[in-house]
C-alpha cells in the first residue's frame, strides 16, 4: 500500500501566513527527487500551530499539487476523538490516500481507550489509517498487543513507530496481522526497521535530502543494492541529522531556509515556520554552520 521514503512535509510560511506558492514548489521538489509519499500537517508540518481552516487547506493544496503521482497521507490526529474524526473525514473528502494519526496526547488514555479511539476513527472513514506511536510526545506508549488488535481492523494499515525501540518493532511485526505496515518514525533507525520487515520511513530528514532517503529505502527493498557504497557525503549527512540537538520541526528551520533556493529553483521563497522563527538552542553547542537566533512569538520576544 504505502512504502518507501514518505516525507513529513514542512509547511512554509510567509509574513505569518501559509506560503502557498512555496508549498507547491516543495511538492515538486519531492516528486523530482523520488520521494515515495507525502504527509502534510504532521508534527514537522506544524499541525499544532495551524488553525483548523489552515489545516484543511494545506492538505487540499498538497493533494492538488501532487496530482496522484505519489500517495498523500494526511496528518489528522488529535487527542479529541471527535476532532480526529472530523479532520480525517475532511481529508478523505479532499482526496487523501490515507491518514496518519498520533495517539491521544496529554489525556494519556488506557490501552483500551487508545484502541477505541482508533476504532472510532477507522469506522468513520474508508481510507487507510496509519497509527502514530510516539510516547515521548504523547505521554503514553501503544503496546504491541494493542497494535496487534488494531491491525485486525480493516482500514488500520500500519504504524509509524517512534518509540526508538527495535524490540518494540520486532514485537509489532511478530504479533500483528500479515500485511500490517511498520514504518520507522526515527530516521536513524530506518535501515534497522526495514531489515526487520518494515515498509519504509515517515521521514523528517527527507525534507533536506529527499533523494538520498528515497535511495536508502529502495536499497532496503532491493537486496542486490544492500551492500552498495553509502559513503556519499549527502548520505552521511542524512544519517547525521539524527544527532542534531532539538526536536522536529525546530531543528529543520535553519537548514531548510539555507536550501530554499535549491528547493524552489532559485526563487528562495521558503520562509521560517509560523510562530517558530528559529531553533531554540539547548545547552549543547550547535553543529558548525547552523544559524541560531532567539525565538520570537507573535506578541513578544522570549528566550
Amino acid at each position: 500500500m504505502f512504502a518507501g521514503s514518505i516525507v513529513a512535509l514542512v509547511t512554509p510560511f510567509k509574513n505569518g501566513a501559509v506560503d502557498w506558492e512555496s508549498l507547491d514548489g516543495l511538492v515538486e521538489f519531492h516528486i523530482k527527487n523520488g520521494t515515495h509519499g507525502i504527509v502534510p500537517c504532521g508534527t514537522t508540518g506544524e499541525s499544532a500551530t495551524l488553525s483548523h481552516q489552515e489545516h484543511d487547506d494545506v492538505i487540499k493544496a498538497v493533494i492538488k499539487a501532487v496530482k496522484k503521482r505519489v500517495p498523500v497521507i494526511a496528518g489528522t490526529g488529535s487527542n479529541s476523538t471527535e476532532e480526529a474524526v472530523r479532520l480525517t473525514r475532511e481529508a478523505e473528502k479532499s482526496g487523501a490516500d490515507g491518514a496518519l494519526l498520533i495517539s491521544p496526547y496529554y489525556n494519556r488514555p488506557t490501552q483500551e481507550g487508545i484502541y477505541q479511539h482508533y476504532k472510532k476513527v477507522a469506522g468513520s472513514v474508508g481510507i487507510p489509517l496509519i497509527v502514530y506511536n510516539i510516547p515521548g510526545r504523547t505521554g503514553s506508549k501503544i503496546e504491541p498487543e494493542t497494535l496487534a488488535r488494531l491491525s485486525e481492523i480493516k482500514n488500520v494499515a500500519g504504524v509509524k513507530e517512534a518509540t526508538g525501540s527495535v524490540d518494540q518493532a520486532i514485537d509489532v511485526v511478530r504479533l500483528s496481522k500479515a500485511g500490517f505496515g511498520v514504518y520507522s518514525g526515527e530516521d536513524s533507525l530506518t535501515f534497522s526497521l526495514m531489515a526487520l520487515g518494515g515498509k519504509g520511513v515517515i521521514s523528517t530528514v527527507a525534507n533536506i535530502v529527499p533523494k538520498e532517503m528515497a535511495e536508502l529505502a529502495q536499497a532496503c527493498f532491493d537486496s542486490s543494492r544492500l551492500h552498495r557504497d553509502q559513503s556519499d557525503s549527502d548520505q552521511d549527512r542524512a544519517f547525521s541529522h539524527g544527532q542534531v540537538p532539538g526536536r522536529s520541526p525546530s531543528p529543520l528551520d535553519a537548514d531548510v531556509r539555507r536550501q530554499s533556493q535549491k528547493a524552489q529553483d532559485g526563487d528562495g521563497r521558503l520562509r521560517p515556520p509560523l510562530r517558530i522563527e528559529c531553533w531554540t538552542l539547548s545547552s549543547a553547542a550547535p553543529p558548525e554552520g547552523w544559524e541560531a537566533r532567539w525565538c520570537v512569538s507573535s506578541t513578544r520576544a522570549r528566550a
